[in-house]
């Protein structure tokens, strides 16, 4: 088929299960332009330089007219360049991360250990379970909430929205995307005054949350009421949603890879080198959408316009023969394995440390329990987003006496 139709068959639901061979087609070519004037980029070299290229903005304002998408009144930081994402974003990461909060994720190790424990006795004596709802979602809800502050009871609430958010993100047009966009956009907003809600309700009265680390921030540290809206959805949003998508496709993935899972059972030490191959080998975020030239690029012998939307396929860029040696094969000791599944420059994931630790206990407490496990559905059916690709749903059958 014609390269300009790959974008329109990624976002195809049927290509869920098994997006690789469209990617394996746009890295042929490099860069291709699609009939709706936007360009996907797939080389490994090509997208890290981009990540690292100012003149490629995150900032959708910077569309030429006939590509203009509605923005929030207040973006997040993702969404902004610097020097705003670099305001934004540092003043989101002081109760988080170096320099302000050096400790922070990492002295949540024993609570996510204990959380993780928490799960798997209740999986206890269970021959089927779903590994979204019973495992791989409840844990990482349960720690960006204790993260932020958010009563964990009120998880079926912001649950609502963050799906309504996250099926938006496809990549096509017409009056069912317009709908999504619009029901999106419906959604941020009322967990925007969720969110802010909680962070008053701590004001002059600070707990060991970030929500009230925010709100009670001494000026010029201060978010303003609607920085602090769009950053505490973003990273309710992004604290959970994509770790779901890590923790799921990591347990598919040694179920359908049965010599690696044991050889992970037998030399655990290797954990951490196995949760950076998911990373490249199914990416949890599979690709950008969001991007836009300040001026016209050349990108693999390709004139980028100034001013058009441009698509960086990370999960493309991940399976990258002229970077990975065997690329599609999943390969838990795999050296030098600078993945993209994070992204890379001033917008890498702000939360990939905790995502790392959560991915790693996670599996570390799995995968002593899948030897005898078994898919009840492969494919299983996905969520309907090609941006967040991952399981819905992924029920497995276990033996009781390793259940």
């Amino acid at each position: 088929m014609a390269v300009d139709t790959l974008l329109e068959r990624i976002n195809d639901y049927a290509s869920r299960p098994d997006p690789y061979p469209l990617y394996a087609e746009l890295r042929e070519v490099g860069v291709a332009r699609q009939t709706d004037g936007s360009y996907l980029v797939g080389g490994y070299y090509d997208i890290a330089a981009l990540f690292h290229d100012p003149r490629l903005s995150s900032d959708r304002r910077n569309r030429a007219a006939e590509f203009a998408a509605p923005m929030p009144q207040q973006p997040s930081f993702i969404q902004l360049d610097d020097p705003e994402h670099h305001r934004l974003r540092g003043l989101a990461t002081r109760p988080f991360g170096p320099p302000h909060s050096p400790g922070r994720v990492d002295a949540m190790r024993g609570e996510i250990t204990g959380i993780t424990d928490q799960l798997i006795a209740s999986l206890q004596g269970r021959t089927r379970i779903d590994i979204v709802d019973d495992f791989a979602y409840p844990l990482p809800v349960t720690v960006i909430c204790r993260l932020l502050g958010v009563p964990r009871d009120d998880e079926p609430v912001f649950h609502t929205w963050a799906t309504t958010i996250i099926d938006s993100l496809d990549l096509t047009s017409g009056a069912d995307h317009d709908e999504r966009t619009r029901a999106a956009d419906r959604a941020r907003e009322e967990m925007g005054r969720y969110l802010v809600g909680l962070a008053e309700q701590r004001r002059g009265r600070p707990g060991d949350d970030m929500l009230s680390a925010f709100i009670n921030a001494p000026k010029p540290a201060a978010l303003t009421h609607d920085e602090l809206a769009a950053t505490a959805v973003l990273l309710l949003i992004a604290g959970h949603e994509t770790t779901v998508n890590l923790i799921t496709n990591g347990v598919l993935t040694l179920l359908r890879h049965p010599d690696q899972l044991d050889l992970l059972r037998r030399e655990p030490a290797l954990l951490p080198g196995a949760v950076e191959e998911l990373l490249r080998y199914e990416p949890p975020v599979q690709l950008l959408p969001q991007r836009t030239p300040l001026t016209d690029l050349e990108v693999a012998d390709t004139t980028i316009p100034k001013g058009v939307p441009v698509v960086l396929v990370l999960a493309s860029g991940n399976r990258d023969p002229k970077r990975f040696r065997d690329p599609d094969r999943f390969d838990p000791t795999r050296p030098d394995n600078q993945h993209l599944g994070f992204g890379s420059g001033i917008h890498i994931c702000y939360g990939a440390p905790l995502a790392r630790i959560e991915a790693q206990i996670a599996l570390g407490a799995l995968i002593p329990r899948l030897g005898t496990a078994t898919l009840v559905e492969d494919p299983p059916p996905y969520r309907h987003s090609p941006v967040l690709r991952g399981p819905r749903h992924l029920p497995i059958e276990l033996s009781p006496s390793r259940g």
